[in-house]
Formats: C-alpha cells, structure tokens, sequence
C-alpha cells in the first residue's frame, strides 16, 4: 500500500477514530464474531459503507437490527460471502429455475471437516499492547484466556456452523431460491470430542420449507473430510472428485436429474435420470474473491444494493442461529415465525434471539 499510495496508511487502535474520519468512505469489518453487526451498524450511523466479514451476527435480534441500519442510512453493506459473486453461482441458479433437474425436494449440505480438541488453559494477563476490554466489546467481561480464540464458545460465536458452513448455506439458499425455513430441527451434539467446546461437534439440521427439506449435516471430527483443495479451486477445469471425501459439497436432488455444487471455486456438475455427467461451469475462487471486492466498490460509487447484501447475510446466519437455538433448547424441533424472527410463544427458545451486551458496547433499539 505504500509503495502504491506513497504514503504510509494510518494505523488506529480504536476503529470509533476510523468512524470520525471524515476522509474515509468505506470500512472492512473483519472483527471476532461477536463484533460484526454492532461494528456494522456504528459505521452505517457514521455515513461509512462497510464490507463485513460473515457471519454477520452473533444473534438474530441483532442480524435484524444490522439490517435496519443499512436500510436507515443508505450504506452499502458488502457480507464476505464471496459465493454471491461467482459466476458459476449464477448459472447454477439460472439451471435450476429453467427446470433442467425437474421439481427440486431434497437439497444436503455438507461441513464435515475436522479439528483439534480445546483444551482448558488458565486465565493470565493478556500480552503486551493488546486491548483484551476492546476485543471483547459487546461481549461479557472474562478475564483473558487464549481458548476464547476458539470458535466454540457461545459468548462469542456459534461454532463451525456460523464459521465454515454459512458458506455452504448460504450458497445453497442462493441457487435454489428460499428465504427463512418454515421450522429448523437440530439433531446432534457433543459426541466425539470430550473437550471444553459449548458447541456441538455433530449436527444433522432439517430445514423445512414448502415442498423441500434443507439437510445441513455437519461433523467436527472427520480428519478424512476435507475442503476442496486449493489446487482444484484455482482451476478453471478441474473438478473435486465429490465422493467420499470433499467435506464442502452441496448435492441438490431434482426429479430428473442432481447438481453437485462447490464452495469458493468448487464449481457446478450436473447429473441425468442415469447419473451421466451432462453439464458443469465453473470459476476459480481468486477470480470470485475480486469480482466480490469490485462489486462492494462498484456499489460504493452506484449506491446499489452488492451482491450479498446485508439482507441476505442476516437470513444465512439466521440459520446457523436457528440451528444452534434448536440444540441448545435439546434438540427440539422450532417453529419459526419469519415476519416477528421469532419462535412464537416458546420462551426457552426466544432467550436465544438476543444476548445481553456490556456497556458502552450496546446496540441500540433504534438504530
């Protein structure tokens, strides 16, 4: 930047200096978890459009409320779904709504990786010139501990749902065309790693919509299930073998015919009655992950809404939420009320819509 710029950047350790400046047009939000819409809705308040890493919420409440923001003020809030920029994402969704696969029932969406057990260490001062009460922000007081780190503990994020399959997810919901599930039934747990994590290390989540059941099958302790590998994402013809190992697929089940669909470069192949290969597109992620970026700046000068626009950012951590609520209430299946984003009158449930936040990191109920 400062060979190009000729200049070096300035460097805050308070973004609330980056929202004051009135030379800045844009930020990037890419926080802890636990930061992202409150982050997200200062910056819309201080005039800035913001790029905002996913999930974009630690809760529903607050994914809404980011949303209103973004509505309120006019900004442009980019998600780092970068799926949403894919140009095989598109042609995926153009195939599936001209009917090629037949009447759509049955879409599985896999995040089945791997990871290593959390283990408890103790609390101690945080290292020098780091700000623990900044990291925390919203989030409760705790004094600094290194396993926090971890995406596994509830007071800051919601696992590796909201941190690796909201990709899946949220690419999933794009092609296929859906919004909020009519009701999300978590089955699953704490079944392999006998560590520290709060969150589950096995999750078989049905989504039900009209005439469609979303299967989001997710596993922490498959060391043989893997993403696809860089190599094969940066090709422009190479595809995944999808069986048995790639750990990211999608596999959309028509009446006449199967998509398997791949995250960040993965790519399209589309399947027959008899299971012949007939079609496939494709695109590589690090051309993916600049059209994401020169969409957001695009949208900057044009004041249209990006590709993956705070709308849909808030709905695809909704269902990472959704799925988290239904396990912690022990694995109960939830109605969900899409027009009030609540479970109705299940109380139990609805204490999860909303964390409490530590002061002065509030979010405002009127943003």
């Amino acid at each position: 930047m400062e060979n190009k710029k000729g200049k070096t950047p300035k460097a805050v350790g308070d973004f609330r200096r980056i929202l004051e400046d009135k030379s800045v047009d844009a930020m990037i939000c890419a926080t802890p978890d636990h930061w992202h819409s409150l982050a997200t809705v200062l910056a819309c308040q201080a005039g800035k459009d913001i790029y905002v890493e996913k999930p974009v919420s630690h809760d529903i409440w607050e994914g809404r409320k980011m949303v209103q923001a973004a509505r309120k003020y006019n900004r442009v809030v980019q998600v780092g779904m970068q799926n949403r920029s894919g140009s095989y994402g598109e042609t995926a969704r153009e195939l599936i709504q001209s009917g090629k696969l037949g009447s759509v029932h049955l879409v599985r969406v896999h995040n089945m990786l791997n990871r290593a057990p959390v283990e408890k260490t103790p609390d101690s001062a945080p290292p020098e010139g780091f700000d623990w009460d900044m990291w925390l922000g919203p989030g409760p007081l705790r004094t600094y501990n290194p396993m926090y780190f971890r995406r596994v503990f509830w007071d800051f994020n919601g696992g590796i749902i909201t941190d690796d399959g909201v990709h899946q997810l949220d690419l999933a919901r794009w092609v296929i065309g859906v919004s909020f599930p009519k009701s999300v039934h978590h089955a699953g747990g704490k079944l392999c790693l006998k560590d520290i994590a709060e969150t589950p290390d096995t999750s078989i989540v049905t989504y039900e919509y009209d005439g469609l059941r979303l299967v989001f099958e997710e596993t922490w302790w498959t060391p043989y299930m893997i993403k696809i590998p860089t190599e094969v994402r940066e090709s422009t013809t190479q595809f995944p073998d999808w069986y048995p190992f790639i750990g990211t697929r999608i596999e959309i089940h028509g009446s006449e015919g199967m998509l398997i669909l791949g995250r960040h470069g993965g790519g399209w192949q589309h399947f027959d009655r008899e299971g012949h290969k007939i079609a496939s597109d494709k695109q590589t992620f690090s051309a993916m992950q600049a059209a994401h970026l020169g969409n957001f700046i695009s949208c900057i000068h044009s004041r249209k809404r990006p590709n993956a626009d705070a709308e849909e950012g808030h709905i695809s951590a909704a269902l990472c939420h959704m799925a988290n609520i239904s396990y912690r209430v022990g694995d109960r299946k939830l109605v969900f009320d899409s027009a009030r984003e609540t479970f109705g009158d299940d109380r139990e449930a609805n204490q999860y819509l909303r964390r409490t936040y530590r002061k002065p990191w509030v979010m405002p109920e009127n943003v």
